[in-house]
């Protein structure tokens, strides 16, 4: 037999298990209700990452402002060396174009002796002689023939401008040993002339041993009348003349000889006791100085330093698009992950 109190539980019990079973759907309900309420509760933001979302955008935006900048600064870059690349081809051409003069100095002991052409006219030599440290002893007999050391030859040849009248020259071996200033002193007399001022023409050519050689003489002056310059120097005093050579070589290879010179004159007072209706003329012919110019163009630009600095820059070119190709991809793999951690937060918040 049960106690009272016993039963009396017991009954509390049953009435409650058939409650139960009778209402199954509101406890149901009560349990969503739960959860419900346990999915609303906002979780401290220690739980939801290390980081909040405006601390990872504002860093993200930065290494996209970053590169956009690192971009730009390439792309300035890039057009930079495009403007090189022009100015060097531009430069390039223009120094084609326009080569530079280059004068060098060769030092010799001998120089070859040149050959020096007189047209005297009516004049005739009285004296030639080779002297030695610019030393020239005074004339004995002035107006009078004297010895006649240097080697001569004379020539007829035609006229190469007019090819009409016949020219007559006296040519004269030159000066040779520039160390010992050797110099060739002459001595003209004119005897009577229709001019009011009476002069002789002569003309410098490179080689005399040229002329000595050559099988047409006359062909070889009037080439040479063609190629060099004509000078004068006049009755009454003594000119010194001082030369000096000048090599050019062509773009074609081929090298051409001219002489350069310095003249002074002096007055020649003439002593002989009577006067003279004649004219004497003295010249002296001498090397300047030991060195032969030789002048040549040449070309500033060396098409090699020209390509390894077109090589340089084009390299520096495709360096820089590689780079501002892998920036573009990292800012578009930057931006594409940003995008996803946004989604993904969303998507966790809802």
């Amino acid at each position: 037999m049960l106690k009272p109190e016993e039963s009396a539980s017991y009954q509390e019990l049953s009435e409650d298990v058939e409650r139960v079973s009778e209402n199954p759907t509101d406890e149901r309900e009560g349990e969503m209700e739960v959860h419900e309420d346990s999915s609303s509760v906002i979780l401290p933001d220690g739980e939801l990452g290390t980081t909040t979302p405006s601390l990872r955008f504002s860093k993200t935006c930065l290494k996209n402002v970053f590169s956009v900048i690192l971009l730009f600064m390439y792309l300035l870059l890039m057009a930079v060396a495009v403007f090189l690349v022009y100015q060097t081809i531009s430069d390039f051409r223009e120094k084609l174009k326009h080569p530079v003069m280059s004068v060098t100095y060769k030092e010799v002991s001998l120089y070859d002796a040149p050959g020096i052409a007189f047209y005297p006219g009516k004049a005739r030599l009285l004296s030639c002689k080779h002297h030695y440290y610019d030393h020239i002893p005074p004339l004995i007999n002035p107006g009078q023939p004297g010895d006649i050391e240097c080697t001569t030859q004379r020539i007829n040849y035609t006229d190469p401008f007019t090819n009409q009248t016949m020219k007559y020259a006296l040519v004269v071996q030159g000066p040779r040993d520039v160390k010992k200033k050797e110099l060739v002193f002459l001595q003209f007399h004119l005897n009577e002339t229709d001019q009011d001022f009476s002069a002789i023409d002569y003309l410098l050519f490179s080689s005399f041993q040229e002329f000595v050689n050559s099988p047409e003489k006359p062909k070889f002056m009037k080439d040479c009348e063609s190629s060099y310059s004509s000078w004068k120097f006049s009755g009454g005093f003594r000119t010194w003349v001082k030369m000096s050579l000048v090599k050019t070589k062509e773009e074609d290879g081929s090298e051409t000889v001219e002489f350069k010179q310095e003249t002074s004159v002096v007055n020649y007072i003439d002593q002989r006791t009577k006067p003279r209706s004649d004219q004497l003329f003295f010249v002296v012919f001498e090397w300047k100085d030991p060195f032969i110019q030789t002048v040549q163009d040449i070309i500033t630009a060396n098409p090699w330093n020209m390509i390894a600095l077109l090589c340089g820059i084009f390299l520096a070119l495709f360096k820089a698009a590689d780079f501002a190709k892998l920036s573009v991809k990292w800012m578009i793999k930057i931006r594409k992950r940003h995008l996803k951690r946004s989604r993904q937060a969303m998507n966790h918040i809802s």
